[in-house]
Formats: C-alpha cells, structure tokens, sequence
C-alpha cells in the first residue's frame, strides 16, 4: 500500500473556506478518480512562523504503479482547480509513504 500525503499551508483567513472545498469537491474528486480507496484529513498541530494554518491529506492507494497513473491521468487538473480557487493563498508539498504496517 502506499499513502499520497499533501500537506498544504493556507492563510488563516480563508481556511474555513478552503477546508470546506477540501471536503466538499477536491476530496470527492481525488475518490472519483477511483486511484484510491480512503483518505484521512488532519490538522498539523505545529505552529508555523510564515502564520497560517497547516493541514495533512493522506489518501491511500493500492501500489506504486496506481500513483503513477494518477500522476499521469488526473494530478495537473486537481491541481489547476485548486491554483484557480485560491490563487497565491497556499503553498503544498507533496511526499508518498509506503504503507508496511496493516
């Protein structure tokens, strides 16, 4: 298994905005994909300097080769929504984890 995990930074004053559009559209259509099964939303709980707040979407997948066809099929148009819907206001970084532990 592996685990798609985004950790995003977002201005303190658009969170609520954002993490409703988390849950309510971007969430969903990473699912619709049908790349992955579950998804788990966390706040990070670390004060960070540049302010906001910082939040960690982990989205589990059957193999590495699942990932990649995400990459390749669906990554640069989930990305551009999000870029369009709140421009200059996040910064993301990306990492994949492999899952060894049921």
């Amino acid at each position: 298994m592996y685990i798609y995990n985004v950790t995003t930074n977002i201005e303190e004053s658009i969170h609520e905005e954002w993490k409703a559009w988390m849950q309510e559209k971007h969430i969903p259509d990473m699912l619709a994909t049908g790349k992955f099964s579950k998804v788990l939303m966390s706040r990070v709980q670390v004060e960070e300097e540049m302010g906001g707040f910082t939040f960690s979407v982990q989205y589990t997948t059957d193999s590495k080769e699942t990932l990649n066809k995400y990459y390749q099929e669906d990554a640069n148009r989930l990305r551009k929504e999000a870029l369009q819907r709140f421009p200059n206001q996040f910064g993301a970084f990306r990492t994949e984890l492999e899952k060894f532990i049921k």
